[in-house]
């Protein structure tokens, strides 16, 4: 590397210090700040106490008895965490069993119809998440639009209770989150050589085998991708559960929120958002890892 290369490196990095400044400051420092504050005891009106203390992180999943003082599993936490693992699971898998289809359908539309589709897929995001919450909630709450037209056609007598339920809370998360399963489906379909598809159909291969044999490798990095950016937002989801699932059906988002709020506790909620955290990043290495070794056998 000649005298003039570096300079121009130097006059680049020089250039682009600003922004790494701020992403340190906007990204690590509020991190750093949680990181800190779960090692901490909490404050007596909230706030903390700078005494070091890992109280919190055994908060996370354990919880001392008010009379002998022993340690017991927080059942409290550990059915928010699994009704949270379960949802995000469940939403995913319905997001993935009407996003593929979904997306593919989209994909192979010709001309101005590919582009409406889409307009109209994304169109939701355009709406506050709580404005679209709450249009889930006309659906179907007690007098809400599902249950007033099942009365109607005289299917049922009473109301279906559907609101501050697990199902409430997965229809509304399927609802805002299927757009995140369409696009990346869309777009592995949109690079998919149809030629490949052509050439099943010349050697007798039936509609079943094209799509597990041909369609469903090829477009696997969409269909993951969609997974991962449909299960990270569901596992932290705080606005719909707290509407649809009312008090009662919490979610870690939620959970988190209390912590910081009635409870005052905030090294305990420190603790349970590096945990979710932590829960998230596990969810990036595996879809890192599985991409990497299809693009790695795809390239073999």
């Amino acid at each position: 590397m000649n005298y003039l290369q570096r300079e121009q490196n130097k006059q680049r990095w020089f250039l682009l210090s600003p922004a790494f400044l701020f992403l340190i400051i906007g990204a690590s420092g509020p991190l750093l700040i949680v990181i800190a504050y779960s090692f901490l005891k909490p404050g007596d009106y909230g706030g903390v106490i700078w005494e070091f203390s890992l109280n919190a992180w055994i908060e996370v999943i354990l919880q001392e008895d008010i009379f002998d003082e022993t340690l017991g599993w927080a059942d409290a936490h550990l059915v928010i965490f699994w009704r949270s693992i379960k949802l995000s699971v469940i939403t995913t898998i319905l997001t993935l069993i009407m996003g593929v289809p979904l997306g593919y359908f989209i994909a192979t539309r010709p001309g101005i119809w590919k582009e409406v589709s889409l307009f109209l897929i994304t169109l939701p995001f355009w709406t506050n998440l709580l404005v679209r919450t709450f249009a889930v909630q006309e659906l179907i709450r007690n007098q809400g639009v599902i249950n007033s037209f099942l009365k109607w056609t005289g299917l049922i007598e009473n109301h279906i209770q559907m609101m501050f339920t697990d199902f409430a809370i997965a229809f509304g998360m399927t609802y805002v989150y299927l757009p995140l399963m369409v696009l990346p489906v869309y777009a592995s379909v949109a690079r998919l050589d149809f030629r490949l598809i052509e050439a099943g159909y010349d050697l007798y291969a039936n509609r079943a085998k094209l799509f597990y044999k041909i369609i469903l490798p090829l477009i696997k990095p969409g269909i993951i991708a969609g997974s991962i950016l449909v299960f990270i937002p569901s596992l932290g989801a705080y606005v719909t559960p707290r509407v649809l699932g009312g008090g009662t059906n919490l979610m870690i988002g939620n959970l988190i929120s209390l912590q910081y709020g009635q409870g005052r506790n905030w090294p305990l909620g420190a603790a349970l958002s590096l945990t979710l955290l932590i829960a998230v990043v596990i969810a990036l290495i595996y879809y890192v890892r599985v991409v990497g070794e299809g693009e790695s056998k795809k390239n073999a």
